[in-house]
C-alpha cells in the first residue's frame, strides 16, 4: 500500500486537566489522549479518510501499549512504531488556561526519549520515496541519531524526483527547550530545505528557519530556498500562503478557544488533505483553518481532530467556500 501521508518524528501521552482555567497544582482530575504533533498530524489526516502511517518510537510500557492502541483506533498504520526499552514513553502535561495560556511540562525526555532514537538503518526508505506526502519536523532535528534518521528519509526522496501530487513538508516546530541555540537550530533546517517542497510555520518559527520580517519576507525567503508553497501562520490576522505564481490569505475564524494547542496538528492534516485533493490555494488554506479552529474549541487535540462534514459545515456557516468533496 502506498501511504497518503507518513509523519516522522514525536508522540506522547498528552495529560489534560478537566479543570479549565487553573494551574496545574489546582487540577483535580485529567484526561489521557495521544499526542506529539507528528502523531496529531496523521490522525487529522485519517479522520479526512486518507490513509497515513507514522514513523516514532515509544517505550516498552503500558504508555507506549496505550499509544499503539490508540494510533489503530483512529486508523493511522503503526507499523513503523516499535519500543526502545531503555527509555519511557514521554508524557507532556498542560495547564489550560484560556484564551491564551497554555504552558506545556514535558517529562521522559531527558537524557533522550524514544522518538530521538530513530536510526536511519531502521527506515523503510522505499515506502518513505513512494509516500504522497512525507511530513516532518524541526524537533526531530534537535538529537544526533534522529536527526540523521529525518536527513535520511529526506535523502531518500530527493525533491527532484517527486512525482506531481508529491509533496514533502516541513513542520518548522521549533521549541526553544529542545535546542542550545536559534543558531543551531537554523543550521539543521538550512541542511534539508533544498528537499521540501511545503514549510510550515507561524512568524516566530519562520523567523528561526530564515530569519525576522513581515509574513511576506519571510514567505519569499522560504521560496528561495527551494521551497514550492510557504505557509506562514499570522495568528490573530489568519494564515498566509505563497507560492512563485500566487500570494492568498485565509482570514481567522474566531471562535472561543478552549485550548489552542491542537490547532496547529489539525491544520497540518487539514492542509495535506486540501494538497491531496488538490483544491485551490485559497481553499486549502480556508478548509485548515476552519480545522485547527475547530480543535481549538475542545479540550482534547487527537480526539478532537474533526471530519471534513464538521469542517464544511462551519465553513458553510462563516460565509466562506466549501470545496468540492474528494473520495480518498
Amino acid at each position: 500500500m502506498t501511504h497518503d501521508l507518513i509523519t516522522m518524528g514525536r508522540i506522547s501521552v498528552d495529560i489534560y486537566p478537566n479543570d479549565i482555567g487553573v494551574d496545574l497544582a489546582e487540577v483535580s482530575s485529567f484526561g489521557k489522549y495521544l499526542g506529539g504533533s507528528p502523531a496529531n498530524v496523521a490522525v487529522a489526516a485519517a479522520r479526512h479518510g486518507r490513509r497515513p502511517a507514522v514513523i516514532t518510537r515509544t517505550g516498552d510500557d503500558p504508555f507506549g501499549a496505550f499509544l499503539h492502541q490508540e494510533l489503530r483506533r483512529y486508523g493511522v498504520d503503526d507499523q513503523w512504531v516499535a519500543p526502545v526499552s531503555a527509555l519511557q514513553t514521554p508524557v507532556t502535561f498542560c495547564a489550560i488556561r484560556p484564551p491564551e495560556d497554555f504552558p506545556l511540562y514535558f517529562y521522559g525526555r531527558s537524557p533522550s526519549a524514544p522518538d530521538w532514537e530513530i536510526e536511519a538503518g531502521e527506515l523503510d526508505t522505499a515506502a518513505i520515496a513512494d509516500a504522497t506526502i512525507f511530513w516532518s519536523t524541526v524537533t526531530g532535528l534537535s538529537r544526533p541519531t534522529a536527526r540523521e534518521a529525518q536527513v535520511a528519509a529526506h535523502q531518500a526522496r530527493p525533491q527532484a524526483s517527486l512525482a506531481a501530487g508529491q509533496h514533502t513538508i516541513l513542520d518548522l516546530d521549533y521549541r526553544p527547550m529542545f535546542w542550545d541555540s536559534v543558531e543551531q537550530a537554523r543550521e539543521q533546517v538550512e541542511r534539508i530545505l533544498p528537499q521540501v517542497t511545503v514549510a510550515v510555520g507561524n512568524s516566530e518559527e519562520c523567523a528561526v528557519a530564515v530569519g525576522e520580517g513581515t509574513p511576506d519576507e519571510q514567505a519569499d525567503r522560504l521560496l528561495a530556498a527551494g521551497v514550492r508553497l510557504a505557509v506562514v501562520k499570522r495568528g490573530a490576522e489568519g494564515v498566509m500562503a505563497a507560492t512563485a505564481d500566487e500570494r492568498v490569505i485565509s482570514a481567522p475564524l474566531p471562535v472561543e478557544t478552549v485550548n489552542g494547542l491542537g490547532a496547529g496538528d489539525a491544520f497540518g492534516g487539514a492542509l495535506v488533505h486540501g494538497l491531496l485533493a488538490g483544491w485551490p490555494l485559497e481553499q486549502v488554506l480556508d478548509y485548515a483553518n476552519a480545522a485547527g479552529a475547530l480543535v481549538a474549541s475542545e479540550i482534547a487535540c487527537s480526539e478532537a481532530m474533526p471530519t471534513p462534514s464538521a469542517v464544511n459545515r462551519m465553513l458553510a456557516d462563516r460565509g466562506r467556500t466549501v470545496p468540492e468533496e474528494v473520495t480518498a
